[in-house]
């Protein structure tokens, strides 16, 4: 029974997130949206309407985008990820990304996005990332 068990899903799709998230958005590949991606594609970030036809629209148009995992864990057919992310957002944000795959494909994604506060204006002082 190796290479069927819940870790190596969850490896699986690790290495499936981040090879789509590389391709698509720093690469600006956008055919890796038919190599990673299917529909229907459920959205539930509240600035994103569902379907990959929004992807298609902004990914070019994005200047100076960078996504920066930071944070990545699986379970199942999830995967989660903690990034700082530049030209997103007019400032760099603090997103954490969650996406769900079926049959190797991401169908489905959840996102919660800060603004980047830097330690020195933390409370805690700590970073968020």
């Amino acid at each position: 029974m190796t290479g069927n068990t819940a870790a190596d899903q969850a490896q699986g799709n690790t290495e499936i997130v981040l090879t789509a998230m590389r391709e698509l958005f720093k690469e600006k590949d956008i055919t890796a949206l038919d190599r990673y991606w299917a529909e229907p594609y459920v959205q539930h970030s509240p600035q994103m309407p569902n379907g990959l036809d929004t992807l298609r629209a902004v990914v070019p148009t994005l200047e100076g985008f960078s996504w920066e995992p930071r944070r990545i864990a699986a379970q199942g057919d999830l995967v989660f990820t903690h990034s700082i992310v530049h030209g997103w957002a007019p400032k760099p944000v603090v997103i954490v990304d969650i996406f769900r795959l079926d049959n190797g494909r991401i169908v489905e994604h959840w996102d919660v996005i800060q603004d980047l506060t830097f330690p020195d204006a933390t409370v805690s002082g700590n970073p968020m990332v």
